[in-house]
């Protein structure tokens, strides 16, 4: 399948590169001296972490010193440690943005030395590694809890709850699955709303655009690679079936107002505007990603009401995947009950990797308790296995997102304020709690 464009607007030639924004040595500011080594040493790290930065799009020459160095895994955790003891040393800053900015660097350096502690061998629980690396620890749930979710599930399907509970579900979850000669439309028509709907809420640069590609062989869903310059390239898994309801979903996650618009609030507001060039590297593994996940699962549910989300699917969606219309109310209804369930995957993963249960009884719990299919079901195991306690980022982050706006907006035509503040700021989990 064709890579599908989304731009209402033509690319037009950038007025400023990235690397006009590095200030020469004797000239920059204490903070900015130890950004630009953060910088140097996370580019270090991805040759000894493949996948460890997600995006870059600062200086090239950064890019190209730091890896011909092949620093050691550990010099790489000398050096953070040094810069963080100059962080330590330096006047706490009066201006807000300030001061997180310099949280931010403490707390994604300190992230970087855990990482490097993982890769040399420490061993730590799940929920010892979410803490060191993202700053944040998942709440338990047992088995019962789940349990009794899926009762409602079971009832609202007019099955019992028991072990072939996931078969019945995955029956009649068939009907709402997207053809894939659809995929492609259906997708377009969602992006394009969320696009509408986002922008009536945030000034989005008027150069920002991305594509979309239809990929397999991967172990996630759907993925957002930002490229810099108010781009960004989002891949959707052609391996695992697309239900209707993932089209709003990937739209907003990956899209608007999900990862490309963080992304591009960051590197307008932050980088351009700011001259912070620590945030044209996105370390994977870090508390940022809670955030950037948080922000993203939390768009979903702000770009569109239920009511607004009904109207337009039933209206525009369904129809375009060759879906019965009528079905919207019953699909969701069951939908909202599985939001419950969401924190299963934390549980999976939490055994997992607490070696309590191996990969089979992983993806057996996954089809039991998630509802998941064998084939998702399998993917799930393998996210897992390869990005390890990065499944909190989802639900937690979501949860901790939703919690800091609606706190601070007060009331519900605040929100977007709120949720715009945060994306274009250097926020990271401990100042969602305050």
């Amino acid at each position: 399948m064709k890579p599908l464009r989304i731009a209402s607007l033509l690319l037009v030639s950038l007025l400023l590169r990235t690397e006009d924004l590095a200030e020469p040595a004797d000239k920059q500011s204490p903070t900015d001296a130890i950004a630009q080594n953060y910088v140097e040493l996370v580019l270090a790290m991805s040759e000894r972490d493949p996948g460890y930065v997600d995006a870059y799009y600062g200086p090239e020459k950064w890019k190209t010193e730091a890896i011909a160095k092949k620093e050691t895994l550990d010099q790489i955790g000398h050096e953070a440690s040094d810069l963080r003891a100059r962080l330590s040393a330096l006047p706490q800053p009066s201006d807000e943005m300030d001061r997180l900015r310099l949280e931010y660097l403490t707390k994604q350096l300190s992230a970087l030395q855990s990482r490097v502690e993982i890769l040399g061998g420490k061993h730590l629980s799940f929920d010892e590694e979410s803490k060191a690396l993202y700053d944040a620890v998942a709440p338990i749930f047992s088995d019962n809890y789940f349990a009794k979710q899926l009762d409602a599930v079971a009832a609202t399907l007019k099955v019992p709850n028991d072990d072939h509970l996931a078969e019945h579900y995955a029956v009649w979850h068939k009907g709402f699955m997207v053809p894939k000669d659809k995929v492609g439309r259906v997708f377009e028509l969602a992006i394009k709303e969320c696009r509408t709907r986002t922008g009536q809420h945030l000034t989005l640069p008027p150069e920002e655009s991305f594509t979309v590609e239809y990929v397999t062989n991967k172990p996630w869903g759907g993925y957002n690679w930002y490229k810099g310059n108010y781009r960004s390239v989002i891949q959707v898994n052609m391996d695992l079936p697309i239900y209707i309801d993932r089209a709003i979903d990937l739209a907003a996650h990956e899209g608007y107002p999900g990862h490309h618009v963080y992304n591009s609030l960051l590197e307008k507001n932050l980088v351009r505007d700011r001259g912070w060039i620590e945030f044209s590297v996105y370390p994977l593994y870090s508390p940022q990603s809670l955030v950037a996940e948080g922000t993203a699962n939390y768009g979903r549910e702000l770009v569109m009401t239920p009511a607004e989300r009904t109207k337009f699917e039933k209206e525009v969606l369904w129809p375009a995947a060759g879906l019965e219309p009528s079905r919207v109310e019953e699909y969701y209804k069951v939908q909202e009950i599985l939001k419950k369930i969401a924190y299963a995957p934390n549980e999976a993963a939490r055994g997992l990797l607490d070696g309590k249960i191996d990969e089979s009884q992983a993806k057996s719990w996954l089809e039991r308790y998630a509802l998941e299919e064998p084939v998702r079901a399998e993917h799930g195991v393998e996210f897992i296995k390869h990005y390890r306690s990065y499944v909190i980022n989802y639900n937690l982050g979501e949860d901790m997102v939703q919690s800091y706006v609606e706190r601070h907006a007060g009331a519900p035509d605040k929100r977007w304020e709120i949720f715009g503040e945060l994306l274009k700021s250097p926020r990271l989990p401990d100042a969602l709690t305050q």
